[in-house]
């Protein structure tokens, strides 16, 4: 986190100590600097578009950096920007099990696409959880990015859900015009979302 901090440009975490599962708590456990915002889910609606950009240039940034050693994804990302294949059983279970609520129809077809649409470019540093409730605000821009237990080095189409999950009409084609990104990559990014909390 110190590497990377001091090569994005806006704040993210600083850890001040760590520790391992000890005294009946089993986990791994961090704390950081309390850093000031809001979360991005409350964000006033007419200052999405400059948001938008924010988090776009974020991305951008944060995917050119060199990741010579970087970890790949793996079960500490619930394997967040590996092959979609990994995700396959379980989304069209998903879908499968959706049937007369969503047009599962439609749903295949995103899926398919997005399987048939593979990475050309490099893997890439990949937040792994780009999510409202991660993008702290202030004033309606981007302050702060938190929650890095996700990051790995892969497909970066994974940290383009927002556009999805957050994003509608202008500020959505004005997320994806600023990160910049091919339409296979775009092909790939609806079909995280399942599984955007954890395996779908």
């Amino acid at each position: 986190m110190p590497f990377l901090g001091r090569l994005l440009p806006f704040i993210i975490p600083v850890p001040v100590a760590l520790g391992q599962p000890a005294l009946g708590y089993p986990w791994p456990w961090s704390v950081y600097r309390w850093l000031e915002g809001e979360p991005a889910s409350g964000v006033n609606r007419a200052d999405v578009e400059p948001f938008a950009e924010d988090l776009a240039a974020f991305l951008r940034v944060l995917q050119a950096i060199d990741s010579t050693g970087g970890p790949p994804p793996g079960e500490h990302n619930f394997f967040r920007g590996d092959s979609l294949l990994t995700y396959d059983q379980d989304t069209r279970r998903a879908i499968r099990a959706l049937a007369g609520k969503v047009d599962t129809t439609a749903c295949a077809r995103v899926w398919e696409a997005a399987l048939a649409a593979k990475p050309t470019g490099p893997a890439a540093w990949l937040h792994g959880d780009v999510a409202p409730s991660n993008l702290l605000v202030r004033d309606g821009r981007l302050s702060a990015v938190i929650d890095f237990g996700g990051m790995a080095v892969g497909d970066v189409a994974c940290d383009l859900t927002i556009a999805w999950t957050l994003f509608t009409g202008l500020p959505r084609r004005v997320f994806r015009d600023r990160v910049a990104h091919d339409d296979a990559t775009w092909a790939r990014a609806p079909a995280p979302v399942a599984g955007h909390s954890g395996k779908p």
